[in-house]
């Protein structure tokens, strides 16, 4: 040691640097005691191991959710089996996520006349808000129900298809 007032300056200082460094990280976070006023890391991801949980969101603005039209419980008791039995083409295509063919089945284009296996006919694959994707009310023991991009509508006591809409789905 050649200087060793350099040394005990050099001390100090490092001493003073932490001191401070250790009050600012010990400081509390400003504004209600949560970092960022939102309770997770600025990058969005939780701290490892913990769940991850956002700002609580007020929801959108202007926006009403669209209502059932008049009358669409309203089932034709009779079915004219005649204005029924076709295959159309959609007008529009309508996008509402990922579509997964019941186990052990593979993709097929159904027509009317066709019988539905049963494992088509699970909650899943039935269109209750068939209003939405421009789908007449189905007669009284019928519903639509999705297969891939195509809808189609069944007896629900035999599965017979009675008509069916490609490409409702995108």
């Amino acid at each position: 040691m050649k200087n060793p007032k350099n040394l005990c300056t050099s001390l100090s200082l490092a001493a003073l640097l932490f001191g401070s460094a250790a009050s600012v990280l010990a400081e509390p976070p400003h504004g209600g005691g949560e970092p960022h006023g939102g309770g997770e890391p600025r990058g969005g991801g939780a701290p490892h191991g913990a769940p991850a949980r956002g700002e609580p969101h007020e929801g959108p603005r202007g926006y009403s959710r669209v209502s059932e039209p008049k009358g669409w419980d309203a089932r034709p008791a009779q079915v004219d089996r005649d204005a029924y039995q076709h295959n159309f083409q959609a007008a529009r295509s309508f996008r509402i996520g990922p579509y997964h063919r019941p186990p052990g089945w593979a993709a097929r284009r159904w027509g009317y006349g066709q019988i539905l296996p049963r494992a088509y006919w699970s909650s899943q694959y039935v269109i209750g808000d068939y209003w939405l994707f421009a789908l007449e009310v189905p007669p009284a023991g019928y519903e639509w129900v999705r297969d891939g991009s195509d809808a189609l509508l069944i007896d629900t006591n035999s599965g017979a298809i009675l008509q069916v809409e490609y490409g409702v789905f995108a």
